[in-house]
């Protein structure tokens, strides 16, 4: 340890200059205002969707089904419920999927393979999402016959892959080789490596990643136009049209009724809160999980 008793009392006391402390000043107003910015346009939509919404939102709009038109009341709880199944539809299908493309790029990916999936899957980044509707009405929509909430999960799962497949492989290879070399010389085996260990280790990016898909197609409604359509009525069933919140608020948006566009405003802010408890729920969940994995 190196003695710093010798150390002359107004070197290791010598005042930051002047400079410095503008400089630090201006960086940190920067980056606060940076902020500011950024929150602002998120802050100013969510009050003009309270706004405009809060006062449509009542019991009967979150148990009741759409009325028929002319007659006043109704709600849209079978697309709220709708919503949550196409999603959970979607999150089943494109989570696993996303995460194991995800390790396979880091892990094993250093070839020609991986780069072409790479490839793949910044080009789906950038594909609108109207063209993955009709991808996922020509795959599934025309071999069943007729659009499903299962067709609108396929397409809204094809937007997440990209997005969770890319955070994973980023996260992943974050983490240092130094914790799969020890475990190697622990004599366990790459695969289990790869889950206990440094899959556990980047569990908080991956978790972002899957949210930030989560986020970016809850609220989507052109690839539903083309495989769940829609519907005014409750259904459970995988294999028949479905309603969700996205298509109900596009339907009254476009309508000629102040009723239906009252209960659109609503519906709007209904989505936007229930992504920010979902998202939050898990960021939660993920977070006490690691804290309890720590201890």
């Amino acid at each position: 340890m190196s003695d710093l008793r010798g150390v002359p009392d107004d070197f290791a006391a010598a005042p930051i200059s002047l400079w410095r402390r503008g400089i630090n000043a201006l960086v940190t107003f920067a980056a606060g205002a940076a902020v500011f910015l950024v929150l602002l346009p998120l802050g100013a939509i969510f009050a003009y969707l309270v706004y405009k919404g809060f006062g449509s939102i009542n019991w009967a709009f979150l148990t009741q089904t759409p009325k028929p038109v002319g007659e006043a009341g109704g709600g849209m709880a079978n697309a709220i419920a709708g919503t949550a199944y196409i999603l959970l539809i979607a999150s089943s299908i494109g989570v696993p999927l996303g995460i194991g493309a995800g390790i396979y790029l880091a892990e094993y990916g250093r070839n020609r393979l991986g780069n072409l999936i790479r490839f793949t899957a910044d080009v789906l980044n950038g594909v609108p999402s109207i063209v993955v509707g009709i991808v996922a009405y020509g795959i599934v929509v025309l071999a069943q016959g007729h659009f499903s909430a299962l067709a609108g999960g396929v397409a809204l799962a094809i937007m997440m892959v990209p997005t969770i497949t890319r955070t994973t492989e980023e996260m992943l290879l974050l983490v240092p080789n130094a914790v799969r070399e020890a475990a190697f010389g622990l004599g366990v085996s790459r695969w289990r490596t790869t889950l206990s260990i440094t899959l556990r280790t980047a569990t908080s990016g991956v978790i972002t990643g899957v949210m930030l898909a989560f986020a970016r197609v809850a609220g989507e409604t052109a690839p539903l136009l083309f495989t769940a359509f829609g519907n005014q009525y409750w259904n459970w069933k995988m294999n028949q049209p479905t309603a969700a919140l996205s298509l109900q608020v596009f339907t009254y948006a476009i309508s000629p009724f102040d009723e239906w566009h009252r209960q659109a405003w609503a519906g709007a802010l209904i989505l936007i809160v229930l992504i920010v408890v979902a998202v939050s729920a898990v960021r939660i969940a993920a977070s006490r999980g690691m804290m309890k994995g720590a201890n």
